[in-house]
């Protein structure tokens, strides 16, 4: 059984756990920056109390008693990391993964490249009356 780590309550503790944050040990090794920053891109919406609360869990203290100057590098370390790797929701990951296609698609060789109603062979096995039939 895991130990109950400091300040967190079950809703928090829950999306730790989904993140791999198990244990005072696991907390330890990422940091609070780090382990929150994990809950947020697995796409939860923690408010900042989650950080000091885990701030409060390193330093072995209740959150509010973490000094307003601590906060407030915790929340600029935070900006900081999401600044370097922005968090995307899944519509965005999923636009750019359909524009990613569109643009490789559209670099292609046009002598090459066919649409959905293009003709594959390009005419052959066609005759002067049109195409030729492929289901006979």
């Amino acid at each position: 059984m895991s130990e109950k780590i400091r300040n967190i309550g079950p809703k928090s503790a829950a999306w730790l756990r989904q993140v791999g944050v198990r244990t005072q040990e696991d907390l330890e090794r990422l940091g609070a920056v780090e382990a929150f920053m994990k809950v947020k891109r697995a796409g939860f919406k923690p408010s900042l109390n989650l950080l000091y609360a885990l701030e409060g869990a390193l330093a072995n203290c209740h959150w509010a008693e973490l000094p307003d100057e601590r906060k407030a590098a915790l929340v600029l370390a935070a900006e900081s990391n999401e600044a370097a790797n922005p968090i995307k929701t899944r519509w965005q990951k999923q636009a750019e993964r359909s524009e990613g296609g569109a643009r490789r698609e559209s670099s292609g060789d046009d002598s090459t490249a066919h649409g959905l109603l293009d003709d594959p062979d390009g005419g052959a096995g066609a005759t002067s009356e049109g195409p030729a039939n492929r289901f006979e």
